[in-house]
């Protein structure tokens, strides 16, 4: 089962964001499965690393991008970034510190999961066509 399933309606037609959000996608369920699963700590810590590395590779890529193409809404889309940054930390630290509590865990990584579906979704959405326009695809 996965925590979040990439769907088309998730693509911006940006080809390298679109593969990062499949990539992020993959790390969500792939985490999501471990914990599922009761997996040993050392599988669960790894991916969950994995998981906010690239998110932050992701978000980091993505934010050069707005502000190489003078994105007027990149304050706020950072903004976002860093929230979702923040609680997928705040996850990671609450996994290392407690592993036995993987109900609140599950819960939290399927908030997460579709706190970045959502972002996809709205803000992401928004900027698409702003750097299509400017040549990014």
């Amino acid at each position: 089962m996965s925590v979040i399933v990439w769907e088309d309606k998730y693509s911006l037609h940006i080809a390298e964001i679109d593969r990062q959000h499949q990539r992020l996608f993959a790390l969500f369920n792939q985490l999501y499965e471990a914990m599922q699963q009761g997996q040993a700590g050392e599988v669960i810590d790894k991916v969950l690393t994995s998981v906010v590395d690239y998110t932050v590779y992701h978000f980091d890529f993505e934010e050069k991008l707005l502000h190489e193409a003078g994105f007027q809404e990149e304050a706020a889309h950072h903004a976002e970034h860093g929230k979702l940054t923040a609680q997928a930390k705040a996850l990671a630290q609450k996994l290392r510190e407690s592993r036995d509590d993987t109900t609140v865990s599950i819960a939290t990584l399927k908030f997460l999961g579709d706190w970045l579906a959502r972002h996809i979704l709205v803000s992401d959405k928004e900027f698409a066509p702003f750097l299509i326009a400017r040549g990014v695809g």
